[in-house]
């Protein structure tokens, strides 16, 4: 295939330039995005890429649930990189193709329905308002939720991600 791949929990090789769905694995995705912080790391406390996919997940209706839980699931394979990063180094192109690959493979819309976007910033909001320091700068961003965001462990993010997935496969089938 080609030389830019990575061992993944699993132990599969994920071709980063060329993924194929046969390489994309739910373990993998739930295991990584559970042990990779938010924001790169500039929040008050630990909080998974994990528990901010269940979180916006738990959020939508049934029927999207599944697009709001894997829509960050490229960052399994490329990291939590901040959106600055991202854009100077063109790594959108990579992270677009690797999530048309998890999209295909789990039979979701590519790109993701307007609703998981806006759901998506509604929990950014709230997760400025709860866990990043006072005074950091942010784009305007919606209202946040009421709820209050309470981290989980990486084990229990990495469940729950689990959970929700068997839970809505089963509902949609």
């Amino acid at each position: 295939m080609d030389e830019f791949w990575m061992n993944t929990y699993s132990g599969k090789a994920f071709h980063f330039l060329n993924p194929q769905p046969d390489e994309i694995d739910i373990v993998d995705i739930a295991h990584h995005l559970s042990l990779l912080c938010r924001y790169t790391g500039a929040v008050k406390k630990f909080y998974s890429v994990a528990e901010h996919c269940v979180r916006v997940a738990q959020e939508l209706p049934p029927a999207l649930r599944l697009a709001g839980l894997l829509h960050d699931a490229a960052e399994a394979y490329i990291n939590d990189i901040s959106s600055p990063v991202k854009a100077s180094h063109k790594l959108e192109e990579t992270e677009a193709r690797i999530t048309a690959v998890i999209n295909q493979k789990y039979e979701l819309a590519n790109p993701f329905p307007e609703e998981v976007k806006k759901m998506d910033k509604v929990m950014m909001a709230t997760e400025v308002r709860d866990l990043m320091p006072s005074g950091c700068k942010w784009q305007e961003l919606p209202v946040p939720l009421i709820r209050v965001i309470i981290p989980w462990t990486s084990d229990l993010a990495e469940w729950r991600f689990k959970e929700i997935f068997k839970w809505v496969r089963q509902v949609t089938r």
